[in-house]
């Protein structure tokens, strides 16, 4: 997967961006269909909060590196990628072969395939019969059966120190995922530049610190709990709950950039904090 769907390592994915750039269709399979279908449908949910379709913007941040950028890019730079307008739905399929109507698409799935990854991992080890995994890649944990008598415990990390700031118990089958602006970043001017680009105005997002949620149930609740976590993070602290209610989750806490924690009622009944909000 890391070789197929990377952003700017050469992949499948980068030879998909390469031939959007050219006005070129792209022989793909069946996997990168549905993956881009499942996104898509994301975007469009979110009111495209979430937006894959956004990577050239990504790139000019300096976040398509291993190496992050320390200056936010000229204004105008910006406003030239937000104006190109670039959506998931540009994309075209005539069976498994892709095709763009903008050529300013360019396409980053870190902040879903991450998820998918789990979802596959987790395929993987029910087929081999393992009745109980955790499984961790990142901010984003799926749970198979439990250890023993009690389910897995799972701690919600700090986003402005070191530890944790809660921990629950995750069940059989459920995804918790966490979008935090403590991963990537830089700082300049003492201003914190995370790696969630607003597609709105090409400006990252610097209200909130993270967004958790959790998924449960079908065969994709790693998925679920990646992609979800963006459209939230970057609603912020004022829209992030009636976003929550679009999407259909009722599981999500979120702490904003002064440290300030919300979560819905849901979430409230299973997390143990463990200092004062």
């Amino acid at each position: 997967l890391h070789r197929k769907f990377h952003a700017w390592q050469p992949s499948a994915l980068t030879e998909l961006n390469d031939s959007i750039a050219r006005g070129q269709p792209y022989q793909a399979d069946a996997e990168m269909v549905d993956l881009l279908q499942s996104a898509a449908e994301l975007a469009r949910r979110s009111d495209n909060l979430f937006n894959p379709a956004i990577g050239h913007l990504i790139r000019l941040w300096g976040f398509q590196s291993g190496d992050i950028g320390v200056h936010a890019p000229a204004p105008a730079d910006i406003k030239h990628w937000v104006d190109a307008r670039p959506r998931m739905s540009d994309l075209r399929y005539d069976g498994t072969r892709i095709s763009s109507r903008n050529s300013a698409v360019m396409l980053d799935l870190g902040g879903y395939a991450k998820g998918y990854a789990l979802d596959r991992a987790a395929a993987i080890l029910r087929a081999q019969h393992v009745k109980a995994a955790l499984i961790n890649i990142g901010g984003n944990v799926l749970a198979i059966g439990q250890p023993g008598a009690r389910p897995w415990k799972v701690g919600v990390r700090d986003p402005r120190g070191a530890g944790t700031v809660a921990q629950l118990d995750l069940h059989d089958n459920e995804a918790i995922g966490t979008s935090g602006d403590d991963q990537r970043y830089f700082m300049n001017g003492g201003k914190r530049h995370p790696h969630i680009i607003d597609p709105r105005s090409g400006l990252s997002t610097d209200l909130v610190a993270s967004v958790t949620i959790i998924a449960s149930g079908g065969n994709d609740p790693g998925t679920r709990s990646d992609g979800n976590s963006k459209p939230l993070f970057i609603a912020g602290p004022r829209h992030w709950k009636s976003m929550a209610r679009r999407l259909g989750l009722d599981q999500v806490m979120l702490i904003d950039a002064e440290r300030h924690i919300e979560m819905t009622p849901a979430m409230h009944a299973r997390m143990v904090m463990k200092q004062p909000q």
